[in-house]
């Protein structure tokens, strides 16, 4: 397996799509249901491949990610061969950035000298998706990528 397995809500979530997959391989709802009882390692390595098929084609289409933690907050846009970022970092060790209150003292202090600012640009050492996964294993999460957008157009103005 190269990601992880689906959680229980979004396989729950992709019922149709795991219908169409099983389809594909000519299994059944009786054949599947047969499956997992008789040979339940065999219904395993299915979820584990269309978990893997599903993470490929999420990873493929990513381009932005975010990631927030108490003093951070990480903005990623992703390319082909390399990756982009901008860095925040609150220089007030009391704010967190996991809180509302922290998020609005973020906006109106975004161009101050609270806030120390680091753009980066970095290339994939690996696969693109794989690198892109470890990110979202490590908490980032894939976003509109917005809140990049309007800071990287502050930057370079």
């Amino acid at each position: 397996m190269k990601y992880t397995r689906l959680t229980k809500e979004q396989f729950e979530e992709l019922h149709p799509e795991f219908i169409n997959f099983l389809a594909t391989q000519a299994i059944d709802k009786a054949e599947w249901d047969k499956l997992k009882t008789e040979k339940p390692e065999v219904a395993e390595q299915e979820l584990d491949v269309f978990s893997d098929l599903i993470w490929e084609g999420v990873l493929t289409r990513a381009e932005f990610l975010e990631h927030f933690s108490k003093n951070h907050v990480f903005l990623f846009q992703c390319f082909d061969t390399y990756i982009e970022s901008i860095v925040l970092k609150s220089m007030v060790p009391e704010v967190d950035f996991l809180t509302k209150e922290g998020l609005q003292w973020l906006s109106d202090n975004m161009f101050t000298d609270t806030i120390e600012m680091k753009v980066g640009r970095k290339e994939f050492t690996e696969d693109r998706n794989t690198s892109i996964f470890e990110l979202i294993q490590q908490g980032s999460f894939l976003s509109d990528g917005q809140l990049y957008q309007q800071i990287k157009t502050i930057i370079e103005s």
